[in-house]
């Protein structure tokens, strides 16, 4: 699979302690979940941040995606937590 950039937003850049990296996944990698499970296994810092799956949205190439997506020819992909409106 070819190298994708990941971006970490908020509390989720905080606890990996970088807001971006690129990444090389292995093939059985097919899902945003699956990039997910692979990336929490690169440090206590990722684990710590990525699970908790209810918490943790994405988007792929800037496009908000269900984690069950497929990542194939993906550019970019970014996790954040959810967002919340504000005062109206």
């Amino acid at each position: 699979m070819p190298a994708i950039d990941v971006l970490y937003f908020a509390w989720i850049k905080e606890k990996i302690g970088v807001g971006q990296e690129q990444v090389s996944p292995p093939g059985t990698v097919k899902t945003v979940s699956d990039l997910l499970d692979w990336l929490a296994d690169r440090s206590a810092g990722h684990r710590s941040a990525l699970s908790d799956r209810a918490r943790i949205r994405a988007a792929l190439d800037q496009t908000h995606v269900p984690l069950d997506s497929p990542i194939e020819g993906a550019g970019e992909i970014a996790f954040f937590p959810p967002v919340t409106g504000g005062a109206s």
